[in-house]
């Protein structure tokens, strides 16, 4: 079962042809693998003051049709997977009210110490992002 995260595009996420400009929609799939870590009790916050950072290692996105000024998109995010070190999302970008797809994007996480250097997950961080809202294992 996904997170979903719902973003009501603004006259500033356009460009001049009322069309989201393509690199917004990498701020959306941030914000919603930050809410979904919240709802999975991984405290962002937290986990900054004790010198555990998460970075992107690498994104991909493919774009399907334009988001537009006024629309009201569904970001769906699930973890594709959990490695020792990193933390790969999919996230699904939804327009609202048809749930037409206009973008697959995955992204993976690399956690990293205070010095950029690579550091293992903590297992409580794995156990909750592997297990999705519905008890599903990944």
């Amino acid at each position: 079962m996904p997170h979903i995260l719902k973003i009501r595009i603004y006259y500033e996420d356009t460009d001049c042809g009322g069309v989201v400009y393509y690199a917004n929609y990498l701020k959306y799939c941030e914000r919603a693998r930050t809410e979904f870590l919240e709802a999975q009790g991984i405290r962002m916050k937290q986990l900054i003051d004790e010198g555990i950072f998460f970075v992107v290692a690498e994104a991909s996105l493919r774009y399907l049709s334009p988001g537009r000024y006024g629309d009201i998109l569904a970001v769906e995010t699930v973890v594709a997977r959990a490695g020792p070190a990193s933390i790969t999302f999919h996230h699904d970008i939804k327009r609202d009210a048809t749930g037409e797809k206009l973008v697959e994007a995955t992204v993976r996480l690399g956690c990293v110490n205070p010095q950029m250097k690579p550091l293992r997950l903590r297992q409580d961080i794995v156990d909750a992002v592997r297990t999705s809202g519905d008890g599903h294992k990944v």
